[in-house]
């Protein structure tokens, strides 16, 4: 294994300082590290890849030196336009130095949402024209490599990516953050769904959030019908929900975002806010953390959720911190039209025993359309 610290020395030795993206499980001492060592204006978290691939450019034209950008390979997706309309060679021949964690790796296990990501990661980058290395976990191996990888970009001015796969970097682990006093996560859902009225159909984004609620159902015995499992596609969880309420009207969806997912795709805020399907209730889960991948922090405690969803058209949204509050705010959402937003703020962290869904995504699907036809 190579450690964060010999990487991050290897990348200032060629004048890469600046740091952005989004964080992924397979860079999670990477981004431990990062936050730990480097001030908080030479590491933004980004809301997405394609915003940290504008920030890498930003960056590069006030001071001429290549950022790093850092992702998980489900996150090239967001990449492509501005790599390909305005990184590239020929528009504006932007250095980027693009390190991407390998979830799916051929050969590998990995969650069905990876699996296919995982086999055309390679040939997404060929079909960019996008040079990349395989980082070795020898440290003399990986010196060379990145001497060459910018060097290359320097001289051509162009985009290169480092592949991360599992275990190349040694672990670290930044000193725990102050606990914040909200409930846990998992007690929030649970406290979700003993309130709503058991006909919603309920979509959740990826992540613990929708592992939580599998769980849940198995431990109280109920099927998985009436709940959709985001498993990949952050950001999009809401869009789902939107679509199936519009032309599900008779029946009452709720969405469970988290905030990370939230922030990703804000625009999707926007578009709920001006379709107003009167049947959609927003819970969106704010631990102010990526915390499937890591706990890296997020922007989501310092932003007012609630008055962003009302100026965008929400007919309410509230903000709630305790167990106690979350029947209640449900119950009133439940009586008048909607669309509802409730942000329910919660504390970092999971079990460590938290298991991942035990039936495929299309087993998934065909008992959620299933449960959609059911009249109710």
């Amino acid at each position: 294994m190579i450690s964060p610290s010999f990487f991050t020395d290897k990348l200032a030795s060629h004048g890469i300082r600046f740091f952005t993206g989004v964080p992924d499980s397979l860079l999670k001492p990477l981004c431990a590290w990062l936050k730990a060592n480097v001030p908080p204006e030479n590491n933004v978290i980004a809301a997405n890849e394609g915003g940290a691939m504008a920030l890498a450019t930003g960056h590069f034209l006030a001071t001429r030196d290549p950022a790093c950008v850092y992702m998980q390979n489900s996150g090239i997706g967001n990449s492509v336009n501005p790599l390909l309309s305005l990184l590239d060679a020929d528009v504006y021949n932007i250095p980027v130095l693009l390190v991407i964690g390998w979830r799916g790796m051929p050969g590998f296990h990995d969650e069905p949402q990876h699996v296919k990501q995982g086999r055309v990661t390679q040939a997404l980058l060929d079909a960019m024209e996008i040079p990349y290395i395989i980082l070795s976990d020898v440290e003399s191996i990986a010196s060379e490599q990145l001497d060459a990888a910018i060097t290359y970009i320097r001289e051509t001015g162009r985009q290169m990516a480092v592949i991360v796969r599992k275990n190349t970097f040694s672990p670290f682990k930044a000193s725990d953050d102050h606990a914040l006093p909200y409930p846990c996560r998992e007690d929030a859902i649970k406290k979700i769904v003993e309130a709503i009225d058991p006909s919603t159909a309920i979509v959740s984004t990826t992540g613990m959030i929708s592992r939580e609620l599998f769980e849940l159902r198995e431990t109280r015995d109920e099927g998985h019908g009436s709940d959709f499992l985001t498993v990949g596609s952050m950001g999009h969880a809401s869009q789902i929900a939107l679509g199936i309420a519009l032309d599900n009207k008779r029946r009452r969806v709720a969405c469970l975002d988290g905030d990370g997912a939230f922030l990703m795709h804000l625009g999707g805020t926007a578009i709920i806010g001006n379709r107003r399907p009167e049947n959609l209730i927003h819970f969106v889960i704010n631990n102010g953390a990526h915390d499937s991948v890591g706990g890296q922090d997020t922007v989501a405690l310092e932003i007012d959720i609630p008055a962003i969803a009302l100026a965008c058209g929400y007919k309410t949204a509230c903000r709630i911190d305790s167990l106690n509050e979350i029947n209640d705010s449900i119950k009133a959402a439940e009586k008048s039209s909607g669309p509802h937003l409730i942000e329910i703020r919660v504390r970092k962290g999971a079990r460590h025993d938290l298991g991942r869904p035990t039936t495929t995504p299309l087993e998934n699907r065909d008992a959620f359309i299933h449960f959609l036809q059911e009249k109710h």
